[in-house]
C-alpha cells in the first residue's frame, strides 16, 4: 500500500507528497543537471552568455546545436538541459518581446520576459495530463541601460543573478563564480571569466566546442562571437592556448 501511494505522489504531477515536494518538478531539475553547462556573467559593461556544445557523435555538426539564441536586440537566452523544451520556451519569450514591442511600442524588460517564460513554465507544475518543462534558461539582456541576468526554473520561478551556472557541474562551476567574480570587470573579461568556469567541469574546450554572445550595455545588441574571438579568450584562460 505504501508503494502505491508512493508512485501516486511519484507520477502525479498536481499531487504533493506528504512532506510537501512534487516529484516531477524534482525530476526535471534532474533533467537539467543531465544537460551540458551554461554559464551567464554580468558586467559592469553587459552581459555575458556562454555554454558547452557538447556532441553525441563526432559525425554531428556543431553548428547545429544551438545552446545560446537571440530573444530580441537586447535580450538573449542560454539553455541546458532538453533542447525540445527550450526551443519552445524561446518560442514563448519570442512572441511575447513582439507583443510588447506592438503593444507599448518599447523593448520587453528583461525581467518582465523572465516572468512571463517562468509564468508559462509554472502552468505545467499544476496542470493535469502534463510534465514539467526539464530545462532551465539564462535570460540576459539590457534594461534601462543596465545589464540584467535571470535564470529559470522548472518549478517556474525566477532568480536573477550576478553570475550563475545551470547543467551539469553547475554547483563547482557556481563556487568557481563565487570566488572569482568581480562585479567590475568588462565585456572581455566577463567572457574569459566565463570560459574559464565552464573548464572547471569541461574537459577539451575549444572554439568550436563552445558557445559564446555578448549584450553590450551601450549598444544594447545581442552579438554571437566569432570562433577566432572565442579562441583568443580562452588563451587567457587556464584551459586554453598554449602551454609555455
Amino acid at each position: 500500500m505504501q508503494d502505491n501511494q508512493q508512485q501516486a505522489y511519484d507520477r502525479g504531477i498536481t499531487i504533493f507528497s506528504p512532506d510537501g515536494r512534487l516529484y516531477q518538478v524534482e525530476y526535471a531539475r534532474e533533467a537539467v543537471e543531465r544537460g551540458s553547462a551554461s554559464v551567464g556573467v554580468r558586467t559592469a559593461e553587459g552581459v555575458v552568455l556562454a555554454a558547452n556544445r557538447q556532441t553525441r557523435s563526432p559525425l554531428i555538426e556543431r553548428e547545429s546545436i544551438e545552446k545560446i539564441h537571440a530573444v530580441d536586440d537586447h535580450v538573449g537566452v542560454a539553455s541546458a538541459g532538453h533542447v525540445a523544451d527550450a526551443r519552445k520556451l524561446i518560442d514563448v519569450a519570442r512572441q511575447q518581446a513582439q507583443v510588447e514591442q506592438l503593444r507599448y511600442d518599447k523593448p520587453v524588460g528583461v525581467e518582465t520576459l523572465t516572468k512571463e517564460i517562468t509564468d508559462h513554465v509554472q502552468q505545467y507544475t499544476q496542470t493535469g495530463g502534463a510534465r514539467p518543462f526539464g530545462v532551465a534558461l539564462l535570460v540576459g539582456g539590457i534594461e534601462d541601460g543596465q545589464p540584467r541576468l535571470f535564470e529559470t526554473d522548472p518549478s517556474g520561478t525566477p532568480y536573477e543573478w550576478q553570475a550563475v551556472a545551470v547543467g551539469g557541474g553547475s554547483d563547482e562551476i557556481r563556487s568557481y563564480l563565487e570566488a572569482e567574480y568581480r562585479p567590475e570587470t568588462d565585456l572581455g573579461g566577463g567572457v574569459t571569466l566565463a570560459l574559464d568556469a565552464l573548464g572547471q567541469v569541461e574537459d577539451g574546450l575549444d572554439a568550436e566546442s563552445v558557445e559564446v554572445a555578448t549584450v553590450d550595455a551601450e549598444s544594447e545588441q545581442f552579438c554571437p562571437l566569432p570562433p577566432e574571438e572565442v579562441a583568443t579568450h580562452l588563451e587567457e584562460t587556464d584551459i586554453g592556448g598554449d602551454e609555455t
